[in-house]
């Protein structure tokens, strides 16, 4: 999918939601364990629910191959299911040494065919090229995450930067507004609209709304752009927000609420 196509999908359907298939097998509800593919039943459901709201799913593959070979296939049948003109992210944070991100990168755009997979970038351009060079897809790259271990490293000082905004402006280098994103966590209020002023024309994964912490209102008020530049991820709270025979109703819901909340700034 390109940036013209999934520009065109935000503003019909008002939204930058971002659902998140982060499917844990000990979660889902205990009606749909006696099925021969329970993961697949559950994301089916909640595929069901949420696509008149949302313009991405989420693939965390962590959850898939955690199952093993079972899970592998829940995925690619998960993927198989998911609308044309919706776009999919392989959330795997892939990243090693040339030759091992080839293959990765087959792995994600030719065998499993997601529009996007997310990368690590710690070694450098060699390990994300590869993923550059598909045509009409997107590396999406780990730029200012949410979680408390950032801190670690991304906040750090280099040289006279952050280490988090050396890495945004030398990886915008090596690609463009139409084939790379950054993960971006909405947590960070206080950096997000510096990140936007830094990269105007990026799209940005925004993870970190609902059970993180973060909120719609303001990932929107300070990084959006005229082509809608965001798309902000919910899992939990919207694929969990029922455990019983209502949980797909109950993830509609979720769903719908935060679609409302996009449409005021689109």
């Amino acid at each position: 999918m390109d940036r013209s196509q999934l520009t065109a999908n935000i503003f019909s359907k008002k939204s930058v939601l971002c659902v998140g298939l982060d499917t844990d097998i000990e979660k889902i509800p205990a009606h749909l364990k006696t099925m021969a593919d329970p993961v697949f039943e559950f994301n089916k459901a909640i595929i069901d629910a949420t696509k008149e709201f949302t313009v991405a799913y989420k693939i965390n593959t962590a959850f898939y191959e955690a199952q093993g070979p079972g899970g592998w296939l829940s995925l690619q049948k998960t993927l198989e299911y998911i609308p044309k003109g919706i776009f999919t992210i392989a959330d795997a944070k892939r990243g090693d040494i040339g030759n091992t991100s080839e293959q990765y990168a087959r792995t994600f755009f030719k065998v499993y065919p997601f529009d996007s997979v997310t990368v690590a970038p710690y070694m450098g351009s060699d390990s994300v090229q590869p993923f550059l060079k598909f045509e009409g897809k997107w590396t999406i790259v780990l730029g200012l995450t949410s979680n408390a271990g950032s801190a670690d490293f991304e906040l750090q000082p280099s040289g006279d930067d952050l280490l988090y905004r050396r890495v945004l402006k030398t990886v915008a280098s090596w690609g463009n507004p139409g084939n790379l994103m950054f993960v971006i966590g909405a947590t960070r209020k206080e950096q997000l609209q510096e990140v936007r002023t830094l990269l105007p024309e990026h799209f940005f994964l925004v993870p970190g709304v609902g059970a993180q912490g973060g909120d719609v209102a303001t990932v929107c008020r300070n990084t959006l752009n005229e082509d809608g530049g965001i798309l902000i991820n919910v899992s939990r709270g919207i694929i969990f927000a029922g455990n019983d025979t209502s949980f797909a109703a109950k993830a509609h819901e979720e769903a719908r609420k935060y679609q409302q909340e996009m449409a005021v700034f689109l």
